[in-house]
């Protein structure tokens, strides 16, 4: 608001202020929202599989706290990711789960997406390759 009314006063021009403290609003929204990604994971009983629970916004900003929060080192025939309480909102976030599952999936694992609501879903078929065929090619070619 602040800055609003210093544009506003310095420029004469209203429109050139809220403009610039809309912008302003955005950028530092964003920021706030980017960190409310939450990524909790269990090991099952036997080693052989984990599982991925995500909760919060995916997009462009929340990405990297999302790719970090994956271990591909470890050995496990099976990761299920749960997506129940995530929304997925960008093609940065689809991108991101491609990546997690080809990198899982390169290193033997049987992956599964779950939970994802309606929307997310929508997007991540319109968007994704990790289920489609070209995906092994892709995933040869890397």
């Amino acid at each position: 608001m602040v800055t609003t009314v210093f544009v506003t006063v310095f420029s004469h021009n209203l429109a050139l202020g809220v403009v610039v403290g809309i912008v302003l609003s955005t950028v530092f929204f964003s920021r706030k929202i980017a960190k409310v990604v939450f990524v909790d994971s269990v090991l099952g009983a036997d080693k052989t599989y984990r599982i991925y629970s995500i909760a919060g916004q995916l997009f462009f900003l929340s990405i990297d706290d999302f790719l970090a929060a994956f271990d591909f080192q470890e050995d496990l025939e099976r990761v299920k990711i749960d997506l129940t309480h995530a929304h997925i909102w960008d093609q940065a976030a689809v991108a991101a789960i491609h990546k997690v599952v080809i990198k899982f999936r390169r290193h033997g694992a049987e992956v599964d997406l779950v939970g994802l609501n309606e929307a997310s879903a929508t997007l991540l078929n319109k968007l994704g390759v990790h289920n489609k065929s070209e995906a092994l090619d892709k995933l040869a070619s890397h």
